[in-house]
């Protein structure tokens, strides 16, 4: 019994993840701290329409990133969007973050950020709004991660941080 119910909870979430014509505003972030390069490592994932949504109407320019070319064509609007709306926060400063690069995965965008010179922490504060300024339904899942602790965290356009310790 547990089986089926897993894996029918496993079948919606994918499936709210493929459709092409979606009602459900979500990405998903990780974030691990690197003790050992003092970097913080990040990987985002979003839907590549919403994206392209959104940095049009930020940028009040047609976005494509319906290919590898376009993705690196618009490297600079995505970081440019992420430092705004990505912000991580280490004994009250924040970490500039660097994007290194981007792939697909089915009908989403992949992004690869990086936090350098992190020192050690108890505490960490995210704020993630992104794509909550197109969707106010938006929901933002950020695990964070410090050795072989993981703690998670739904933030939504009214409440889009949240602190975690270690």
């Amino acid at each position: 019994m547990k089986n089926l119910i897993l894996s029918l909870c496993c079948l919606f979430i994918f499936s709210s993840f493929s459709s092409e014509d979606h009602e459900t505003y979500l990405s998903v972030t990780e974030i691990e701290y690197r003790q050992e390069s003092k970097s913080v490592q990040v990987i985002s994932r979003v839907f590549i329409d919403d994206m392209e949504d959104v940095l049009s109407k930020r940028f009040g320019k047609d976005v494509s990133l319906a290919y590898k070319k376009d993705l690196s064509a618009n490297k600079d609007l995505l970081e440019k969007y992420y430092s705004k709306k990505l912000t991580i926060k280490v004994k009250n400063q924040d970490i500039p973050l660097k994007l290194l690069g981007s792939k697909f995965d089915a009908d989403q965008i992949v992004l690869f950020l990086e936090g350098k010179n992190v020192e050690t922490f108890k505490t960490v504060e995210v704020e993630n709004l992104v794509l909550t300024d197109l969707f106010d339904t938006q929901k933002n899942i950020v695990h964070v991660k410090k050795g072989d602790v993981i703690e998670s965290m739904l933030l939504v356009k009214a409440k889009g941080s949240d602190t975690v310790n270690f």
